[in-house]
């Protein structure tokens, strides 16, 4: 796990750009805080900031591969979890292998295999090769996304990086927020559209895309989507295929040469991982599994049951983990902390992100890196396995827009009314909306209620899970943790993509399917616990927090965000608490109080970036 940044033109020499380079670096060295490295000649610079996971000596970056006929250069962030299949590819082509790294597998893979290289992955991953023979670089990013990769070009150079930070460090690369960014901090924010940032001439390779850039400039191509087909495999061969699939994406993802650890809500998904993981452990004569969990001081004291958060996780943790033998970490966080690692949070995404829900990931990665340098995480189970409330409900359904983000008319009045007549939210939602719709295969066979589920299912998959690993990545990155998401495994997505509704959703339940598969090896308390998210203070005192530092922005006429802001509006909010904004802000968790706290994101964002605002 790592972080990279280059530049690459054709057309002028840049080899005198080192100190820039370095300069763009440095921004990553939370990213890859043990080693660093750079390659520069006269068209292309590269360099690198390594966390170490895999083969310490044998995995330095940038990566050199000399033939006579010209070098590979390869800077990479991620992790490769077939490296076996692919080795043993290689070596009966003729290749040999210096170390067991898989910067070294990819590399090489990408020498045999070419451009279609990532046709043959599996993993988390985005990378840049220079490939000297063909005078091209080479970027990809992986399947779903989990890693990032950010590009501008500006006067015939290609700048791109593993964080956004990094692009502004190069001369004449602006930092502009023009009415399309509006639409999406205001709109679509927490959320980005894919392929875009908040950033006028800022995009990023979209998931399952590689480009190409040369002399003659930039090529994008797509590698790989959901197909979809009918499916036609029996129940008991549906259920044995997902748990062979599940399984092998886990174990897959325990291989690490540095201590690695589970997250453990007791949610019926990250039980799945750490039982598969604790099996393992103990398989291979391994020490016990360490899993962590989060809290927050006086969380049971002020807990408040919901549809969204029927209950608190710790009676289950402690269920699993003695179920299991574990040796489980409790992290708890204190509510002020929240509020006052908004910023970092911010800075970790470089835009407004999802409020506490950002900073309480960020602080409980913190603690776990004192520790751990790779932990695994349940994330993408309901994404894939229809989990979420807007799966079963009619009004989300036929809301005609993103489900987790309806509150469009709420959306468009926090704007001051003379930027709203200049910037329509709604139009711009309903273009991305349909954008997206557009890319979904509805087979022929499909009934009306199949063809919305698949509909529903892309959406979420393309868009509700890219904010979340966005998330998990910045968050976790920002302390030098590498996280590992095995229900983003491509397989496993592809497969359970075409499985009919009714099974999916077996018994009418969330990840009904899910459930069933591991009835016989997790407790039965587990198996039927109502989905409960991803766990937020209930303390009122954060409450009361955001709403006196969104309240001193109010006061304060300098302060950038009031300029955009509908100040009676948010006067309202800030008098009700939150209640006058009356939907969710975004999913589930974002409620009143965080819309507040994503208000004082944006100040914050605005007041860092400094960006110049065209309408």
């Amino acid at each position: 796990m790592c972080g990279f940044v280059g530049i690459a033109d054709f057309k002028n020499n840049i080899s005198n750009k080192k100190e820039i380079l370095l300069n763009m670096n440095s921004t990553l060295s939370k990213r890859g805080p043990d080693e660093d490295g750079f390659y520069i000649n006269s068209h292309i610079a590269l360099a690198h900031k390594r966390l170490i996971v895999i083969d310490p000596d044998g995995g330095k970056q940038p990566m050199i591969e000399k033939f006579s006929y010209g070098e590979y250069v390869i800077v990479y962030n991620g992790q490769i979890y077939n490296t076996k299949e692919l080795k043993e590819t290689l070596t009966l082509n003729g290749f040999d292998f210096k170390g067991h790294c898989d910067t070294e597998i990819l590399l090489k893979s990408y020498i045999y295999y070419g451009n279609d290289v990532v046709k043959h992955l599996n993993g988390i991953f985005a990378f840049a090769i220079w490939n000297s023979r063909t005078k091209e670089l080479f970027l990809a990013r992986d399947h779903f996304g989990v890693k990032p990769l950010f590009y501008t070009i500006n006067n015939n150079a290609l700048i791109f990086a593993s964080e956004i930070k990094a692009l502004f460090k190069y001369p004449g690369v602006e930092k502009v927020l023009d009415n399309q960014g509006i639409c999406e901090l205001f709109g679509i924010g927490p959320a980005h559209t894919p392929g875009t940032t908040i950033f006028k001439n800022i995009c990023e390779i979209k998931p399952a895309h590689f480009a190409v850039y040369n002399s003659s400039g930039l090529h994008i191509e797509r590698y790989w989507k959901l197909h979809s087909k009918k499916h036609t495999d029996s129940f008991g061969t549906t259920c044995s295929k997902v748990e062979y699939l599940l399984h092998d994406a886990i174990t897959r993802q325990l291989v690490s040469d540095v201590p690695l650890c589970t997250f453990l809500s007791g949610g019926l998904d990250s039980s799945i991982i750490t039982k598969f993981a604790a099996d393992y452990c103990q398989k291979e004569g391994l020490p016990p599994l360490d899993t962590y969990s989060i809290d927050y001081v006086d969380n049971d004291k002020n807990f408040v049951k919901s549809d969204f958060q029927p209950n608190s996780d710790n009676y289950y943790i402690n269920l699993m983990n003695k179920n299991l033998h574990t040796n489980h970490h409790q992290i708890v966080i204190d509510t002020p902390e929240l509020a006052e690692y908004l910023e970092d949070a911010m800075i970790a995404r470089d835009m407004p992100g999802m409020a506490d829900i950002d900073s309480s990931l960020l602080l409980f990665c913190k603690n776990v890196k004192k520790e751990m340098t790779v932990s695994l995480t349940g994330e993408c189970a309901d994404e894939i396995f229809g989990g979420y409330p807007w799966f079963f409900r009619e009004d989300a359904l036929n809301s005609g827009t993103f489900p987790w983000s309806i509150a469009i008319d709420e959306r468009q009045k926090l704007l001051n009314p003379e930027i709203g007549k200049q910037v329509n939210l709604k139009n711009y939602i309903d273009y991305r909306y349909n954008e997206s719709l557009a890319e979904v295969e509805i087979l022929d066979t499909d009934s009306k209620e199949t063809a919305e589920k698949r509909k529903i299912s892309y959406l979420t998959l393309n868009w509700f899970m890219q904010t979340l690993l966005d998330r998990s990545d910045r968050m976790a990155m920002y302390n030098g943790l590498e996280l590992r998401v095995p229900f983003c495994d491509y397989r496993l997505a592809q497969y359970v993509w075409n499985i009919p509704w009714e099974i999916k959703a077996l018994k009418g339940r969330e990840k009904g399917l899910l459930r069933y598969i591991c009835k016989d090896f997790l407790p039965s308390e587990i198996v039927d616990r109502k989905k409960s998210p991803y766990p937020k203070t209930h303390n009122p005192t954060y409450l009361a927090k955001v709403k006196g530092m969104l309240s001193e922005i109010m006061k304060d006429k300098d302060a950038p965000i009031n300029s955009l802001l509908n100040r009676e509006y948010i006067l309202d909010i800030l008098a009700s608490d939150g209640s006058a904004f009356s939907r969710p802000w975004f999913g589930q968790l974002m409620t009143g109080p965080q819309l507040m706290a994503y208000l004082c994101q944006v100040n914050m964002w605005l007041e860092r970036y400094q960006p110049k605002i065209e309408l």
